[in-house]
């Protein structure tokens, strides 16, 4: 596929010609993120993956830590690991 192929994007993601005076600007971010992509070894998506799992965590943790304000640590943890069981579970039947 040529680079030029990568002004192509999925239909969620294209912007309406003339919609806005940062159309370009969105463009070019979205072609030099998909270069990056591209250019990226398998090791380095893994351990992307890795953070961004571990980034996700520490958002869900923020939100649990604001929704019981009581809980410890630990506490807090544990509906963690359960959030991410049922996810789990979740994922098996469907």
């Amino acid at each position: 596929m040529s680079e030029d192929a990568l002004h192509e994007k999925p239909a969620a993601y294209r912007v309406s010609e003339g919609t806005g005076e940062f159309d370009a600007l969105a463009e070019e971010i979205y072609r030099d993120r998909v270069l990056r992509a591209r250019r990226t070894s398998p090791e380095e998506r893994f351990l992307a993956g890795e953070e961004l799992f571990d980034y996700a965590c520490s958002i869900t943790l923020a939100g649990i830590h604001h929704q019981f304000p009581m809980a410890t640590e630990t506490e807090c943890q544990a509906i963690l690991a359960d959030r991410l069981a049922l996810r789990e579970k979740l994922e098996r039947t469907s």
